[in-house]
């Protein structure tokens, strides 16, 4: 029999995250702090907003690029935001999360052969979703000397005749790092100059604890080659939800809106009412869940120091990205180990690209007591690996 399969999806790995939580999914007592997922429940006004849209019968397909009142509300968004303006009806698509909206560009801008930079560590899909839309990925390998931000030479270093698209992954996951304004300052001439697009995925941009979020929309020039990806998720507590958005010009996002038609048809149309409610009306919540996650940040940084983990500070997303390189052992190794001795499961910094060795993703996404009560056990298991290596 022949094979059946295509062999470039073949050839992709599956998610290098999932294989510690099925371990802990059969483990009694373990702790998981690996989930990027809120902790919280997705606020009541809004949740009943998506009640209401049931009990009124609102469950037909809305138009494929998502309700009309949705689209304006996320145009709105970005005018207060940013300062940018986006026609609702040509330029903005409402997808299923971010995840299909990142799928959707790389398979529309990308031929065959084009080089994307991926900045790395970085969340999974992108490289992925490049190879799979037939492009080739370029990591650009981020340092904690640099905070994990992009740096121009850096940029530069990876530019070549074939590049086509850069991704903009901030504020990061898994290393919490940001890009202010300085920072973006530095890179936007290169992109002119070397003529590429940008795919800027800022689902964590309300999930910022250093001074105001900023976007490489902002900035002239810039609007008209970049795709613009947010969404529900994380700063709404929306996860389940599957409500994500693109806003693009419209040459681009015409074409998006051509294989979302096929493949998907619309985003849940429950999910989109309760996604109206979500934007309009969201800014309280955002902030008292932003504070939340401010105070697990901090707690979880400064115990970690004290535990003998090196730790630099992320200002963004609800993770932090602690060094393990002073135990002698591979990221792999670590989380093996903590799971099955103390039962705490956190991420390899491998599982978002090579460069991500030596390090490991922990998510503050969970109570303070839940972190309280890993940290102890990563405390034992620290002095434990210090014991055996002789580490002061």
């Amino acid at each position: 029999m022949r094979n059946p399969l295509n062999t470039t999806i073949e050839s992709v790995q599956p998610s290098g995250i999932r294989k510690f939580f099925d371990i802990v999914s059969e483990m009694d007592d373990a702790i998981s702090l690996g989930v990027g997922e809120p902790d919280f429940d997705t606020p009541w006004h809004i949740r009943e907003e998506g009640i209401h849209s049931l009990e009124k019968g609102r469950t037909f397909y809305s138009s494929n690029a998502g309700l009309k009142e949705l689209r304006q509300e996320i145009t709105k968004y970005c005018k207060r935001k940013y300062d940018v303006d986006y026609n609702p009806l040509t330029e903005v698509m409402v997808t299923v999360g971010g995840s299909e909206a990142i799928d959707m560009a790389m398979r529309v801008m990308l031929d065959p052969g084009d080089e994307v930079l991926i900045p790395q560590p970085s969340y999974v899909s992108y490289v992925p979703c490049c190879i799979m839309a037939g492009g080739v990925p370029v990591p650009i390998e981020l340092e904690e000397k640099d905070d994990f931000r992009l740096t121009p030479e850096k940029l530069l270093e990876k530019i070549t005749d074939k590049t086509k698209v850069l991704v903009l992954p901030f504020p990061n996951n898994p290393t919490g790092a940001i890009m202010e304004k300085e920072d973006l300052d530095k890179i936007v001439p290169i992109i002119e100059k070397h003529d590429l697009f940008v795919i800027s995925d800022e689902i964590y941009s309300e999930l910022t604890y250093k001074g105001e979020p900023h976007s490489i929309i902002e900035y002239p020039g810039m609007w008209e080659r970049t795709v613009y990806i947010n969404g529900f998720s994380k700063a709404y507590a929306m996860t389940g939800w599957r409500l994500g958005y693109a806003c693009a010009p419209q040459r681009i996002l015409k074409q998006m809106l051509k294989l979302h038609q096929f493949a998907i048809m619309c985003a849940p149309t429950t999910s989109q009412y309760a996604g109206v409610e979500a934007i309009k009306n969201g800014d309280t919540d955002i902030a008292t869940m932003r504070e939340a996650y401010n105070e697990r940040r901090r707690f979880l940084v400064t115990r970690l120091r004290e535990i003998g983990m090196d730790c630099y500070e992320p200002y963004g997303a609800f993770y932090v990205f602690p060094s393990v390189k002073r135990f002698g052992m591979s990221s792999d190794e670590f989380a093996t180990r903590l799971l099955k001795e103390e039962k705490v499961a956190i991420v390899p910094g491998t599982a978002f690209g090579e460069c991500g060795e030596g390090y490991m993703r922990i998510s503050y996404a969970y109570s303070i007591q839940d972190l309280k009560k890993a940290l102890e056990r990563i405390e034992k298991f620290v002095k434990r690996i210090k014991e055996e290596k002789g580490i002061d």
